[in-house]
């Protein structure tokens, strides 16, 4: 039986895009620094990811049903909240974020670009942005965010970045130290939760540059 074949995500590398081989995946991403790919069963499957961020597809599993009983578990988002969600660009690996109040989806703050970040970094930074922001408001309501990652980043208190510092960067790695130190400093009750894009859809704070 001939094997089924195989359909590449290059989201960042030397050319992006879908490729139908492995050779071409490889010259686009053997020796990329920080090159990120996968593969696909099925074409419309790895073009439909390619307009997805990498980290909704590499390290997870993504259900393959939506099942009424998983629904039901999963309930439906809290409008009384605040969701955050970060853009990075694979071409200029700039990177900004921004926090929304679910309920009217006003925007309530927008930071960046910042040069040569990430997008989990993006994402913890409005995650503690988003829990100083309401500290100082004096609210416990809840936080979205979409990336597992970042969400753990902020309950150790630490950002686990491999990101390397350059002179580009300095402003977002100050950007980290003021925030781990505010999470070493500060308590707070919201619940931090994760946005179930599966079953909610897009998270309304997403840029929309897919």
């Amino acid at each position: 039986m001939a094997k089924k074949p195989k359909f590449y995500v290059v989201w960042r590398g030397r050319q992006t895009g879908v490729f139908d081989s492995w050779d071409d995946c490889k010259a686009q991403t053997h020796g990329f620094d920080k090159a990120l790919y996968k593969s696909f069963d099925s074409k419309a499957e790895a073009i439909k990811a390619f307009r997805d961020k990498p980290h909704e597809h590499i390290g997870t599993t993504t259900p393959k049903t939506k099942t009424t009983a998983n629904r039901l578990f999963v309930g439906n988002p809290l409008e009384d909240s605040l969701v955050v969600d970060a853009a990075w660009n694979t071409a200029t690996g700039d990177m900004e974020y921004q926090g929304i109040y679910l309920a009217t989806r006003q925007k309530l703050f927008l930071m960046g670009p910042y040069a040569d970040g990430t997008n989990n970094i993006g994402e913890f930074l409005a995650i503690v942005h988003a829990l100083a922001l309401l500290h100082q408001k004096g609210s416990n309501i809840p936080v979205y965010s979409d990336s597992r990652t970042a969400i753990s980043w902020v309950k150790k208190k630490m950002a686990n970045t491999k990101l390397e510092a350059t002179s580009r960067n300095a402003v977002l790695f100050d950007l980290i130290d003021r925030a781990e130190k505010w999470l070493k400093t500060h308590t707070f009750a919201n619940p931090i939760l994760k946005w179930e894009t599966t079953y909610w859809g897009e998270n309304p704070a997403d840029f929309g540059r897919k």
